[in-house]
């Protein structure tokens, strides 16, 4: 069904893709709406820099050509979801007119079921809102809307509720990246969206920053939530101790160029040291997630060329292992560089430790991986990546 501007049609299947095609590069976004008309949190925008959202309802990718890939699950959306947006935006200094083409595609069973096709000419508008998915009665229709809308990405994200972190104007933003051990940039993840962020996922496991001859202070916070906070405990449970908060623990096996190896974590109490090898500190140990800041390490940028490589790992110290529960997310910070974040998503169950991210000094550069394994405890992750500690038991 080839639709005007302003039309709309019925959806029929759980399983969609919205298919945004430009012929030029632009980049596409979606935004989870609801009865206002605006997002709730910085979760609801999908995009390059957060490809999908929190229950997987909405993921991002691009093909081979660079178009943009929605792929959206209706059945995940909350009963509270009103509508799904999705827009573009063009290179700062490029008009829609300069495309060589626009369209947005609704795709299920591998057939197109709906298409608007835009009509580029003289448009002088930076941003787009292509069309929407929303929800009517007890149906989900598609409405193909092509509204301009002048200033980029920024000003179309603040219109639907999100709060954008500009690091280009922002002189606080430009100064808390210059941290130290006692002060780091950590922005709350709830109120703001940072179009510089990078997310590791499944399918972007690896992202290379530039060569630098001083990083400064590296920052890796882990923060999660507590366990079950408003889970009743019934006699059982309180008998059983079944339902203690979960401890998780941010540690770090450091590698530098003398092949001499640490281990950095609070059990034990080895916490590292910023100025004297390893030049890596764990500073802090929250041992409950009530902290808002979390967990810090810190890498002492100035000496990277000493340092071979530092595998980030966290390990549940106290509790049922229950990943999924504890909302947990990592985030490394670099000085003058996007903030890198990934979730500790996939989590088994079985196992108490994730090996999260894995920093390599690549000829002077830095290469983040994440890693996302589960194991059983620091032994076993040590055997897997090739680490030769001597592990004995003990306590914090």
């Amino acid at each position: 069904m080839n639709l005007t501007l302003g039309a709309n049609t019925v959806i029929n299947h759980n399983d969609i893709m919205v298919k945004i095609s430009s012929g030029l590069p632009v980049d596409a976004s979606a935004f989870r709406l609801f009865a206002n008309n605006k997002v709730k949190d910085d979760l609801d925008m999908v995009f390059y820099g957060q490809p999908k959202n929190e229950n997987g309802s909405i993921l991002w990718k691009q093909d081979q050509n660079k178009n943009h890939e929605f792929i959206v699950n209706l059945s995940k959306l909350a009963n509270d979801v009103t509508k799904v947006a999705f827009t573009i935006t063009c290179d700062k200094y490029q008009p829609i007119s300069q495309l060589s083409n626009l369209s947005i595609e609704i795709i299920a069973n591998n057939q197109v079921i709906a298409i608007g096709e835009v009509d580029i000419v003289g448009r002088q508008e930076k941003a787009l809102i292509m069309g929407e998915i929303y929800r009517r009665n007890s149906e989900w229709k598609f409405r193909f809307i092509a509204q301009g809308f002048n200033g980029g990405l920024k000003p179309l994200a603040e219109n639907y509720g999100v709060n954008i972190v500009d690091e280009e104007n922002s002189s606080e933003t430009k100064t808390n990246q210059v941290s130290n051990a006692n002060q780091v940039n950590n922005p709350n993840p709830s109120s703001k969206v940072n179009l510089n962020k990078i997310s590791l996922s499944k399918d972007k496991t690896t992202v290379n920053l530039t060569k630098q001859d001083n990083y400064g202070m590296i920052g890796i916070n882990l923060n999660w939530n507590k366990l079950n906070k408003e889970q009743k405990r019934g006699f059982l449970s309180n008998f059983l101790n079944t339902n203690k908060n979960i401890d998780l623990d941010l540690a770090a096996f450091v590698r530098l160029k003398d092949n001499s190896i640490y281990v950095i974590q609070a059990l034990g109490n080895t916490f590292g040291s910023l100025n004297y090898p390893c030049y890596v500190q764990l500073m802090e140990d929250d041992r409950n997630g009530s902290n808002k800041d979390g967990e810090w390490i810190y890498i002492n940028g100035e000496h990277w060329n000493k340092i071979d490589e530092v595998l980030i790992y966290t390990f549940i110290y106290e509790g049922v292992p229950n990943w999924n529960q504890t909302d947990a997310i990592v985030k490394v910070q670099v000085p003058g560089q996007p903030e890198i974040e990934t979730p500790l998503t996939e989590g088994d169950n079985r196992n108490r430790l994730c090996a999260i991210v894995h920093l390599k000094n690549d000829k002077g550069a830095i290469k983040i991986q994440r890693l996302n394994r589960y194991f059983s405890d620091q032994q076993d992750l040590s055997q897997a990546y090739g680490w030769e500690f001597r592990w004995q038991a003990g306590r914090k």
